[in-house]
């Protein structure tokens, strides 16, 4: 979801007009409806203060997964099932010592 339609939503479900919000968050009306309509991408901090008078707010959490190198995800979507498959077998095939647990003496 866009910064403009999260405010859109937030600004109704607050009962507020453009103008009232504009005016307790000290921005101008145009400026919220520009906003609203994507024409204009607000600062973090401007946001989260508009969406806090809305009785929202942003909360920044950190997403699993950024650093993951998707060179072989891709590589293996563009193989056929048949060959993903395969390749499969053999992973499952290599990791049966794994499996099994350290040997014993």
């Amino acid at each position: 979801m866009d910064a403009g339609t999260l405010l859109l939503e937030a600004r109704r479900a607050a009962e507020l007009t453009q103008r009232e919000l504009g005016r307790r968050a000290g921005v101008a009306q145009p400026a919220v409806s520009r906003i609203e309509r994507g024409h204009l991408s607000p600062r973090v901090e401007t946001l989260d203060r508009l969406l806090r008078i809305c009785g929202k707010g942003i909360d920044l959490v950190e997403r699993p997964g950024r650093d993951v190198d998707r060179t072989l995800i891709r590589e293996r979507l563009a193989l056929s099932v048949a060959e993903r498959a395969r390749l499969a077998a053999l992973e499952w095939n290599r990791t049966g010592a794994i499996r099994a647990g350290p040997r014993r003496r």
